[in-house]
């Protein structure tokens, strides 16, 4: 009647017919096997990035532990048990990195960048600190890489491996730290630095922070041949690395010229003293 619902078509057909119908609408297709294909590789590919993601986590976890352990060098009576166990330690974080290698074999690196690229930068963090004390030089990208180099014989087995993993018997692999990764493990290196010149002047060391000064000004000429024309992240680093260069300068400026009149069990408090004061006119936190 007039003012009543409009019966729609399919209405007239039964609840189970217009079930069975749609259950019909889509059958089996060229198209759609294309689509469950492509919905597999996409998954495969997520589950491998967030398996990335941890090991790229634990590695930047097991780095910054090692960091944390080389700052007890300056104090601690036998310097060479702290290297020897920071070694240990760095091996165990290799270790992971191979297991990072693994998961690459056979794949763009640089399409899983993201997921691994902080755990890198502590580990270049990490390795460039140990060899700084070992050596008061900078270790370069190459000799980084070439530790990070592996043989079908330093396989790990894990239940999460792709079969074309076990296809390289015999033959070597590795995972390379690129240059942008490099730079900005050395530019957080920088920081390391500034805080192993405070700890050797509370120790009354008045040597290694004249080193630490020369060896980062020749850290921040480099970076200023980069300058802009680098990855953004490199030129945003470039103010931290001139902070601690500017605060190494100014213990070694509090040295020369106080140094004699101010006891040395003193010297580390003056030193944070104006390092605080420098934060604070910069308008750092």
């Amino acid at each position: 009647g007039s003012g009543g619902f409009r019966k729609r078509k399919h209405d007239n057909f039964p609840h189970g017919q217009r079930k069975e119908e749609k259950e019909n609408v889509n059958p089996p297709s060229a198209l759609m096997t294309s689509f469950k294909s492509f919905q597999l590789e996409l998954d495969t590919r997520h589950d491998k990035y967030e398996r990335l993601v941890k090991l790229s986590r634990d590695i930047t976890i097991e780095s910054k532990r090692t960091i944390f352990l080389l700052h007890r060098f300056t104090s601690a009576p036998n310097g060479e048990e702290i290297l020897n166990e920071s070694e240990v330690k760095l091996d165990a974080v290799r270790r992971k990195i191979k297991q990072v290698a693994q998961e690459l074999i056979g794949e763009d690196m640089y399409q899983f960048h993201r997921a691994i690229s902080p755990g890198l930068q502590e580990y270049v963090e990490a390795v460039s600190f140990q060899y700084f004390i070992k050596t008061r030089s900078l270790i370069s990208v190459e000799a980084i890489n070439k530790q990070l180099i592996f043989t079908a014989e330093d396989r790990e087995e894990t239940t999460n491996m792709p079969s074309k993993c076990h296809d390289t018997e015999g033959q070597r692999w590795g995972l390379k730290v690129t240059p942008v990764d490099y730079l900005l493990g050395v530019a957080d290196l920088t920081g390391e630095l500034m805080r192993l010149c405070i700890s050797s002047v509370g120790n009354g060391d008045i040597d290694t922070p004249f080193e630490l000064s020369h060896f980062l000004r020749q850290i921040y000429d480099g970076f200023t041949f980069i300058g802009n024309t680098g990855p953004y992240e490199v030129s945003k680093k470039l103010y931290t690395l001139k902070q601690s260069l500017a605060k190494v300068e100014n213990a070694c400026y509090t040295l020369k010229v106080r140094g004699s009149e101010i006891p040395k069990h003193m010297l580390a408090d003056v030193f944070s003293t104006k390092t605080e004061l420098i934060d604070q006119e910069e308008g750092l936190p």
